[in-house]
């Protein structure tokens, strides 16, 4: 079948074929110039309204034994097209705009294609792999190339310098401390007393008036009262070591707040890892709550053995002595709690 009758019988059965604009008189004139001569295979024309739309598959230079020139006398006349060749809506190719001369190749071609569609009202053809070359596609997550952003590692803490003291470095820091407001109203710091070498380590709450006149730690009523539990036990003074979770005397003897107790912390804990004691007791219980982190009453925590810190030193609560002089008659449970100390050394 030749070519014009293929594009009438496609036309016919409604399917469009897409061809270039600007290319389709050449064709045309082939096809009316073959359609003169009678072929007996031909279908019967069929009168139809619809419109020849261009080809894009065909090449646009039509083959060169197939295109009949005007200069020659047996042209055919523009207005004389066989009855069978469907009409055009125009005798004259509409004009495609002028193309990007910075365009070239597929991509040109692509656009004045896509431009003589929409001139013809009709739908444009689908994208081509040449269309696509030139969009930027956004990059799949998934299959990117580049290397994530990696967070920089978190740096290191910096070191306590209060954990590298030694005794007279860290009893100068104590007394110049101002970490919190109880340094407002001291008359002296009080650091600790005793053996830095001892065995045994006390560690009470906080200083009383006559602690923060004199500066050391247990020197009134309940000081002297732990002095002779100390000698019913076989033991003196300065054979133990003795300190505070505070340093600085609160207003009214009042126990020391959270924020009080935790400026002093790192004081409390260079003291203990200087003495290195084989065991700690925890005279009362704001210093249980804050060697033991719990809020669990003495009573519940007297009788046992405590870990503490990460070498597990051996730790036993116990009264504070100023508890057995408003409470005399519970002086047996502080002799019961020496006893267990006693077995321990």
């Amino acid at each position: 079948m030749n070519e014009a009758r293929r594009l009438h019988y496609l036309d016919a059965m409604g399917i469009r074929v897409w061809r270039l604009r600007a290319t389709e008189q050449a064709p045309l004139q082939a096809g009316a110039e073959i359609a003169r001569k009678p072929d007996a295979s031909a279908m019967p024309a069929v009168e139809t309204p619809a419109e020849v739309v261009p080809d894009l598959d065909r090449p646009a230079t039509p083959p060169a034994s197939s295109v009949t020139t005007p200069d020659r006398a047996d042209a055919a006349p523009r207005d004389a097209a066989p009855t069978d060749v469907p009409p055009r809506r125009s005798d004259t190719p509409t004009a495609s705009p002028a193309a990007d001369p910075r365009q070239s190749g597929p991509s040109a071609t692509s656009a004045a294609d896509a431009t003589t569609a929409f001139a013809l009202n009709e739908e444009p053809p689908p994208w081509s792999e040449a269309d696509l070359d030139g969009i930027p596609m956004e990059a799949d997550p998934g299959e990117s190339d580049s290397v994530p952003f990696a967070a920089a590692p978190d740096s290191p803490p910096a070191p306590d310098p209060i954990a590298t003291m030694d005794w007279s470095t860290l009893e100068r820091t104590v007394a110049g401390c101002r970490a919190c407001g109880l340094c407002e109203r001291r008359h002296n710091t009080v650091f600790g007393v005793g053996d830095r070498n001892a065995e045994l380590m006390f560690v009470g709450e906080a200083p009383g008036q006559d602690e923060d006149l004199k500066g050391e730690p247990f020197v009134g009523r309940a000081g002297q009262l732990l002095d002779r539990m100390l000698a019913a036990a076989g033991l003196k003074r300065d054979q133990v070591y003795i300190a505070n979770v505070v340093k600085c005397r609160p207003p009214g003897n009042r126990n020391p707040n959270p924020d009080e107790a935790g400026a002093c912390r790192a004081y409390l804990l260079r003291q203990i890892t200087l003495v290195k004691p084989k065991l700690l007791v925890s005279l009362g219980g704001v210093s249980a709550t804050n060697l033991l982190d719990t809020t669990e009453p003495v009573g519940r925590l007297r009788g046992r053995v405590h870990a503490f810190g990460p070498d597990r030193i051996p730790l036993l609560v116990t009264y504070h002595p100023s508890y057995y002089l408003r409470s005399p008659a519970e002086k047996a449970k502080g002799w019961q709690d020496l006893q267990q100390i006693v077995k321990l050394l």
